[in-house]
């Protein structure tokens, strides 16, 4: 559960769980390239840096550009700097030439094949094998300090909203709306928006991933806002919809599917359901209101670091949720030349059940800002 505490991060330990599951791979060591990995790992914000970690040590290669940065925001680890005239690549074959082990492990995802042929050339006396989803998995499970810093992203994203929707005025644009958002997220504290943020007025609100345009608030009734805030470097995720006058009532029926198909959706979330059964049961719930086929993509998603992390609510996916997964729970609707509803929470999986984290009001009655 999430508490008022603010625990601090313990790197080391998440480093320990790496290696316990590299062991259970057959693998003694791993070069980490992402940069949320890396952070993860060490808790340094930067980017353009690997991570080289065995049992006996554990590698932050980067360069001179952060070097006062690393030793302010990381511990207990061995820093590697590169010159300016070494790529990041050459700099971990160079390194990695001299370490005895025979077999490196790199990160498949976060590395393109460029830079598997370059590390390959140069280590031509050494066996490179794949390895994907090691640090993610760990992640998938948010300690106590992730769900705090989630929970301060969530609280600042709402805080701006309202804040937002109380200036709303018929002649601003959704591009205008966008920014005003992001504006209020960083006068609060955030770092940035979470991810670009989505406004659709009227028919627009049909695009699930519609960029905000010129387009006024005054063209329709209701308005579709999807956004989030990133916070000490974790995000949150939200979506509601805004009316701005009397909606259609067309509009009220997709949207009570909608909150229907999310509110039986997030009752089903438990440890040991499948994700793929949660995904089912918001589907259900549009079926019954004949709006199953306007649902064109996933429940949800996990997020911490990224906004969207390895765990998803959809289709195929035979994996049992565990405690201290934190998903988005997002149905959506979507007629094209008319307009989409999409409504999405935060959720967090614990021992006996969940936590809706977020806290934003949904009910019909509730969305009406004029």
């Amino acid at each position: 559960m999430v508490t008022n505490k603010k625990p601090l991060p313990d790197y080391s330990k998440r480093r320990d769980r790496l290696l316990r599951g590299l062991r259970s791979q057959g693998a003694k060591n791993l070069l980490i390239t992402s940069p949320y990995n890396v952070s993860y790992l060490t808790g340094f914000t930067g980017e353009d840096s690997f991570l080289w970690i065995t049992p006996k040590e554990v590698v932050l290669l980067s360069d001179a550009r952060y070097e006062e940065q690393i030793q302010s925001e990381v511990k207990d680890v061995e820093l590697l700097i590169r010159t300016p005239s070494t790529t990041i690549v050459d700099a971990a074959a160079n390194a990695l030439a001299l370490r005895d082990q025979a077999e490196i492990w790199v990160e498949a995802a976060s590395t393109s094949v460029a830079q598997w042929e370059r590390l390959g050339s140069q280590l031509s006396n050494k066996t490179l094998a794949s390895c994907s989803g090691a640090v993610e998995r760990l992640r998938e499970i948010k300690d106590a300090y992730e769900l705090n810093a989630i929970q301060d992203s969530i609280r600042i994203a709402e805080r701006a909203f309202k804040a937002t929707t109380e200036l709303l005025e018929p002649e601003m644009s959704e591009k205008q709306i966008a920014d005003e958002l992001e504006f209020a997220m960083r006068r609060l504290g955030a770092e940035s928006a979470a991810f670009k943020i989505i406004v659709g007025v009227g028919e627009r609100s049909a695009l699930p991933h519609g960029r905000p345009s010129n387009k006024p608030l005054r063209d329709s009734s209701f308005v579709l806002i999807d956004w989030g805030a990133k916070k000490n470097g974790y995000l949150s995720d939200l979506t509601r919809v805004v009316l701005t006058d009397k909606p259609p009532a067309k509009l009220e029926k997709m949207y009570r599917a909608v909150l229907q198909a999310q509110m039986d959706a997030i009752a089903a979330i438990k440890p040991g359901v499948l994700m793929s059964h949660i995904d089912a049961v918001a589907r259900k719930a549009l079926e019954k209101a004949g709006l199953e086929k306007r649902f064109t993509h996933g429940l949800g998603h996990s997020f911490g670091l990224e906004i969207h992390e390895s765990v998803r609510l959809g289709k195929g996916q035979e994996r049992p949720l565990e405690a201290g997964m934190v998903v988005t729970v997002e149905p959506g609707v979507y007629v094209p030349g008319f307009g989409g509803v999409r409504i999405e929470d935060d959720i967090l999986v614990t021992d006996s059940g969940n936590q809706v984290l977020t806290s934003l009001a949904k009910q019909w009655e509730e969305v009406l800002v004029a």
